[in-house]
C-alpha cells in the first residue's frame, strides 16, 4: 500500500502527474460503475457546468458530460469504500508532503457518445481550495479506438494521452496542468474530483 502511494508521489514530483492501476479493486470499480448507470437510468445525472458562483454556466461547446455528486456519508457501501481509499491517500500526503488536505469532493461523470471536455484548468481563478485532481475510470473493455482520452498539457509544450481503462486512476496538481477529454466514441464512465485544502 505505502509503496504504491510513494510511487504516486514520485510520479507527480518527477513527471507532473501519476497514472496508476489497481488502487481500487476490480470489484469496487464494477460496483461504482453499476451505481453510475443506476443514477443515469433514474435521471439523477445532470449537465455539468463551467466556472463557479457568478461565473457558472452550462456550455455544451466546452463540455458535454453529465454528473452526479457523491456524498462522503453515503449509505452505499461501495461509495463509502471509495472515500476510505481516498482518505488513505490524503492522510499519506499530509504525513509525508505536508499538504494540509482537509476535504474532498467527487462526482460520477457520464460521457455519452460524441461528448468531450475542452482544454481547461481545474482550479478556479479566485478559489485555490482544489489542490489535487483525481480521476478514476469505471469503463469496461476500453481501447484507444473508443476515444475519450485524457489529454494532459505539460509545461514543456508536449502532451500526454491516457487511455481511460477501467480501474485506472490519474492524479495531478489542480493548479498546474491543463487537460481535456477527447471525443468519446462510446459511453465513458468515471469518478472525478479534487482533494481540498480549505
Amino acid at each position: 500500500m505505502e509503496e504504491q502511494l510513494e510511487q504516486i508521489i514520485d510520479s507527480v514530483i518527477n513527471d507532473g502527474y501519476a497514472v496508476f492501476d489497481g488502487f481500487f479493486e476490480s470489484g469496487l470499480i464494477a460496483c461504482l460503475r453499476n451505481n453510475l448507470l443506476a443514477r443515469h437510468e433514474a435521471g439523477l445525472m445532470h449537465p455539468a457546468g463551467v466556472g463557479k458562483h457568478f461565473t457558472f454556466q452550462k456550455n455544451l461547446r466546452v463540455r458535454g458530460d453529465l454528473i452526479s455528486w457523491l456524498d462522503e456519508d453515503s449509505d452505499d457501501a461501495c461509495e463509502r469504500k471509495f472515500f476510505e481509499r481516498v482518505g488513505e491517500l490524503m492522510r499519506y500526503l499530509n504525513r509525508t508532503c505536508f499538504t494540509a488536505l482537509n476535504g474532498c469532493e467527487f462526482h460520477y461523470a457520464f460521457y455519452d457518445e460524441g461528448s468531450f471536455y475542452k482544454r481547461h484548468l481545474d482550479q478556479f481563478h479566485h478559489d485555490s481550495g482544489r489542490k489535487f485532481t483525481m480521476v478514476t475510470y469505471l469503463n469496461d473493455d476500453w481501447n484507444e479506438a473508443d476515444g475519450g482520452m485524457l489529454r494532459i498539457y505539460l509545461p514543456d509544450g508536449s502532451t500526454k494521452e491516457i487511455v481511460p481503462l477501467g480501474g485506472r486512476s490519474v492524479f495531478f496538481r489542480a493548479d498546474q496542468l491543463e487537460h481535456e477529454v477527447t471525443v468519446a466514441h462510446r459511453q465513458r464512465y468515471s469518478i472525478a474530483g479534487w482533494l481540498l485544502s480549505l
